[in-house]
């Protein structure tokens, strides 16, 4: 597969991420700052995320505990909302700087917009492995989807990929901010490729700048993505777990030496630095199933079908009243989207409070 003129495969160059997310904060320059970290540590792609709030969480979403402390989400989403222009001047600097331009999309507007910016490939996130509406969309572009697999079973990858296709690059990861190493059960990736024949990497989101991306290359990994900082005291949501660019660039060495030196050869080094048990317990027993760090977010994290607004008994459930989305933390889940079809056009049994998940009980 191609993404632009980068051949991702087994027989190519392990292809090298540089997650930075929102931590351009909503300035350009601080975007473009990001761009040359990420040129000069060696990085062959810089991600970003096109965010818009209301494609993600409900306004009473409320304060959400995260690894920089507790913040309104839905509101911190809306500060870093940009339009067309902003990511297509992130885009035109960053192919300048000869590399590829990802971006994360969250909902048809989102993708709509990264789409009339002639991306090559678009990415979507592990709690949008469910998002059905979405998928389609990305899907209908004919481009290379990257598609993380955190927080999902083997069921919730088939389902996606059903929609998705052969375009399809599977990234293995732990949704949880910072992951566990020791939890990344890198021995996945292998057998992941195997049951659904799709080229795979991994989503790294551990602190330690070489642990999991030197195990993965081991493990078969064409595609490694790891959070990217200029700081991590910036005050963005990734940041104090991401990499600044002297670490990212101490990982892009290492895993260059990986691809060169084989996998007894790394087994043996990672060994001697972290510890055979250690590097055991990373790599895992190769079974796919929800990490402990992430098991408890299943629900919440992925999408689920939920009152946009208040609905009163009687009322016909419609596009206007209802939304796919992440309830977070305060939120209680609704049905899972594959019912979306199903609840439309029916109408309430009870008063549905906005943000409330929907279940049968109330229908």
């Amino acid at each position: 597969m191609y993404i632009g003129e980068r051949e991702i495969g087994p027989n190519a160059p392990v292809f090298i991420v540089a997650e930075a997310g929102t931590a351009h904060l909503g300035q350009l320059e601080r975007g473009y700052e990001l761009i040359d970290g990420a040129a000069a540590a060696g990085a062959d792609c810089i991600k970003f995320q096109a965010v818009i709030a209301d494609e993600i969480i409900h306004p009473l979403s409320g304060q959400v505990e995260l690894p920089g402390g507790r913040v309104d989400l839905y509101r911190k989403f809306k500060e870093l909302e940009r339009d067309a222009g902003f990511y297509r001047q992130l885009k035109e600097y960053t192919e300048k700087k000869g590399l590829v331009f990802l971006c994360s999309a969250f909902g048809l507007e989102s993708a709509r917009l990264l789409h009339s910016l002639e991306v090559d490939a678009l990415k979507i996130a592990s709690p949008e492995l469910n998002h059905f509406i979405l998928l389609k969309e990305a899907a209908s572009y004919k481009l290379p989807l990257i598609l993380s697999t955190g927080v999902s079973t083997l069921a919730d990858i088939e389902n996606a990929l059903v929609i998705t296709g052969e375009m399809s690059i599977l990234l293995h990861c732990v949704t949880a901010y910072p992951a566990p190493e020791e939890e990344y059960n890198l021995n996945v990736i292998p057998n992941m490729g195997c049951i659904f024949g799709r080229l795979m990497g991994i989503s790294d989101h551990s602190k330690d700048p070489l642990l999991v991306p030197v195990l993965a290359v081991c493990c078969g990994s064409v595609v490694i993505e790891k959070h990217l900082t200029l700081s991590a005291t910036a005050g963005g949501l990734d940041d104090v777990f991401a990499l600044d660019p002297e670490e990212f660039s101490l990982m892009v060495r290492a895993v260059r030496r990986a691809e060169k030196e084989g996998e007894e050869a790394n087994l043996e080094r990672m060994s001697a630095d972290y510890g055979r048990e250690r590097v055991l317990r990373v790599l895992g027993s190769g079974v796919k199933e929800l990490a402990a760090a992430e098991a408890g977010f299943y629900c919440t994290t992925n999408r689920s079908i939920q009152a946009w607004k208040a609905i009163a008994e009687g009322e016909v459930i419609t596009g206007d009243n209802i939304a796919v989305l992440r309830s977070e933390k305060n939120l209680i889940p609704g049905l899972a989207p594959e019912y979306l079809q199903m609840v439309l056009g029916r109408q309430a049994r009870r008063d549905i409070p906005a943000g409330a998940g929907l279940s049968w009980e109330d229908l």
